[in-house]
């Protein structure tokens, strides 16, 4: 087998492994059939209600003998929903913008102010919670109480001394007070706790029991979230990200399908572990105290996802205090903040089955980017280190190319010859690998070790938060957006070219054309990639060519010397 025909099936392998990649995720959650699809009009208003989503966690038995709690939660009456015209209350930090409603404490709306929509000037900032019926998404919280007494739910009322709070420069801390009271002795200090430059949130419940009766209760909390319909474009790589619950139970990270029958009988009980709402570069996370059990669901109703845990039941003896406390964060997946809030919590950036080779490569690529202070630089930095690496594996590949382009006449005069014997043509081609030391299948191995590496890199720079928006040089403002004048592609097209010409050309014809006509299917497809992926595909191809080149003269001095050798 001749040695070019190695390299297109693997250019068509590792074509197709992309595809396949891209349709996994395609079918990981299928569109819901009780969605409905985001406006495509401007920006809607608040609307008077939530959905019909209202509904309280089953408390925990606490007889130990008794059955298990029933599957689903009480439900409670639907006009008892959310009201997105309730009293609400700002609360502004350094890196968050939030409204909280007085009724149940819940977060309403949550915008980042350091990450813009787009790079457009005036664009306004993402905003992962919202009441706007088209991208809903609040988060609940609250204590059950049992025995049937008042109990401080997302269906409660609070109240607060301000309208307003927000984190003054200097400041370490920014609470936020709403206080819930039965009126017969029992009182509620629900706590939201901020901190500079953090987008993790503490919520606090200090309970004071001055009543005569004991109370208990259990904490839990609520993700309520509109159902995404996945519209795959392949003009919009964003469109291939993730965006659903996901969970980790202690042992195993899951993402779930809220339109899978499995998945939505979801009744499971961990210990440290977490919920998550995921979308591309942003999380909604919640993580119950450590090795406390607690209970998690799934649900879906009327195009809403409902994914909640809730906790075990503690008592509050009379005239005694407790605390409760959950963990939340609403932000970009930065990797080292999520680390410190749960176990296995950066794995809410999904670089998929290739995660174990993508954070290294992220590692590597972040402690470059911290003395460069550039990812473009980073990446095409990176991408030298990695030729590096694999060097001494693709230099085998390289030689037999080389070799292979020194005998090319030699192998076309054979074709010639026996072009009515197949069987012979075989024969003889085999003899001339064998003496001139050849293996055609010599560079397959090396190039396929390197596979996996190039494909976790292209997760690394399509996933990582730290390359949104982030600018490289002159026309590129955006690593994670095309290029906006499709220089880069063409560039890469180019230089695939380049590196087909410096290459033996296939004897066939056929392949011949499908190598001729590879640098241009490549740079149609590149070019509504990511920048930052062209740039390291561009890269990785001017380094190939470099070190090609050199092999291919050293193997010609080599094959020179020993022609002369020969003559003597």
């Amino acid at each position: 087998m001749d040695n070019p025909r190695i390299y297109l099936w693997i250019a068509l392998a590792l074509l197709v492994w992309m595809n396949i990649v891209q349709w996994d995720r395609d079918h990981a959650q299928p569109t819901p059939t009780g969605a409905s699809a985001p406006a495509a009009t401007t920006e809607p208003g608040p609307t008077t209600g939530a959905p019909a989503s209202s509904q309280l966690p089953p408390l925990p038995s606490s007889d130990p003998t008794a059955p298990p709690a029933a599957t689903g939660p009480a439900a409670a009456p639907a006009t008892a929903a959310v009201n997105a015209g309730a009293p609400k209350v700002r609360v502004v930090t350094d890196v968050l913008d939030l409204d909280i409603s007085l009724q149940g404490g819940d977060l309403l709306r949550a915008d980042l102010p350091r990450y813009p929509k787009d790079k457009k000037p005036g664009s306004p900032p993402v905003r992962l919670l919202t009441t706007d019926e088209a991208t809903f998404g609040v988060v609940r919280s609250g204590l059950r109480a049992a025995d049937g007494r008042a109990e401080p739910t997302h269906l409660a009322t609070f109240t607060t001394p301000r309208t307003e709070y927000r984190l003054a420069q200097g400041d370490q801390e920014l609470r936020v007070p709403l206080t819930w009271t039965d009126g017969q002795g029992l009182s509620v200090m629900k706590n939201y706790v901020f901190r500079p430059g953090r987008y993790d949130i503490d919520v606090v419940y200090d309970v004071q029991n001055a009543s005569t009766a004991e109370w208990k209760a259990a904490s839990y909390l609520q993700f309520v979230r509109h159902i995404y319909p996945q519209e795959r474009s392949m003009f919009d790589v964003e469109s291939y990200a993730f965006r659903g619950p996901a969970i980790y139970d202690g042992q195993k990270y899951r993402k779930l399908d809220v339109d899978d029958e499995d998945d939505l009988a979801l009744r499971t009980s961990v210990s440290n572990g977490w919920i998550a709402e995921m979308q591309h570069h942003f999380v909604s996370a919640a993580v119950p105290p450590k090795d406390e059990t607690y209970d998690l669901a799934l649900q879906q109703e009327q195009g809403h996802s409902l994914l909640s845990y809730r906790g075990p039941l503690k008592s509050v003896p009379a005239g005694a205090s407790a605390r409760f406390n959950e963990k939340l964060f609403i932000g970009p997946k930065l990797q080292d903040q999520l680390r410190t809030l749960g176990p296995k919590l950066e794995r809410t950036v999904d670089y998929g089955k290739l995660t174990i080779l993508a954070e290294p490569l992220f590692w590597l690529l972040r402690q470059v980017y911290r003395f460069v202070q550039n990812w473009g630089i980073a990446i095409i930095v990176v991408t030298v280190l990695l030729k590096l690496l694999f060097y001494k594996l693709t230099e085998t590949s390289g030689r037999s190319m080389a070799k292979m382009r020194t005998i090319a006449p030699r192998i076309k005069s054979i074709q010639e010859r026996y072009k009515d014997d197949r069987e012979q043509l075989a024969k003889q081609m085999m003899e001339l690998y064998k003496r001139e030391k050849i293996n055609p299948v010599a560079g397959c191995l090396p190039i396929l070790v390197q596979i996996p590496v190039f494909l976790a890199f292209y997760w690394v720079l399509l996933e990582s938060v730290e390359m949104r928006q982030a600018p490289f040089m002159g026309w590129i403002q955006d690593l994670s957006s095309k290029d906006p004048f499709f220089v880069l592609p063409i560039l890469m097209g180019v230089a695939m070219f380049g590196q087909f010409k410096l290459n033996p050309a296939p004897p066939d014809p056929m392949q011949a054309k499908i190598f001729a006509l590879m640098p241009i299917v490549m740079t149609v497809m590149m070019a509504w990639f990511p920048a930052g992926l062209v740039l390291y595909w561009l890269t990785n191809t001017l380094l190939s060519i470099a070190q090609q080149w050199n092999i291919n003269r050293v193997v010609e001095i080599e094959a020179k010397k020993r022609g002369s050798r020969a003559v003597e």
